[in-house]
């Protein structure tokens, strides 16, 4: 049997992080999405602008989890991961759904990007950047995935 090389562990490691975090996403399970961020991360967010220390993040992740029915439709592509030693960045976009607890459904496309840092043997976020593509930049009109049929490009 092959011995798997550190750096293909490492990779491993992260992509689980990132579908462990997807996963609690979508189960909007707050507590094992927040088990993938370091407590000092910093978040560049859709809203608010910026956020300093995961328990703010968690905050923010608890408000909009509350404005959700039901389960997260969070579906990701395109991931990519560069790393060296204990530092890592990966990004990928995915595609998010759901239904507002007034009822209005939400369907839009984000682009993430992620540093981690290996700490104590685990790969933890250390910073995280979510941004929404603009279909048009005067009118900064968000390109909504209801309006394609693919990932914006």
């Amino acid at each position: 049997m092959p011995t798997t090389t550190t750096a293909t562990r490492d990779e491993a490691q992260i992509r689980e992080c990132i579908d462990a975090s997807a996963q609690a996403l979508r189960a909007k399970d707050i507590d094992a999405l927040m088990a993938h961020y370091a407590p000092d991360m910093v978040t560049f967010d859709l809203m608010p602008l910026q956020l300093q220390g995961a328990e703010a993040y968690r905050k923010n992740f608890e408000r909009w989890f509350a404005s959700v029915q039901g389960p997260i439709d969070y579906e990701i592509r395109d991931v990519r991961i560069a790393m060296r030693d204990d530092v890592a960045f990966s990004h990928y976009v995915a595609r998010v759904r759901s239904t507002r607890t007034t009822g209005k459904k939400n369907d839009y496309w984000v682009r993430v990007t992620m540093g981690l840092q290996k700490m104590n043997g685990q790969w933890m976020v250390t910073h995280e950047h979510v941004s929404m593509p603009f279909i048009n930049m005067e009118t900064l009109q968000a390109a909504l995935a209801s309006s394609q049929s693919s990932a914006p490009g």
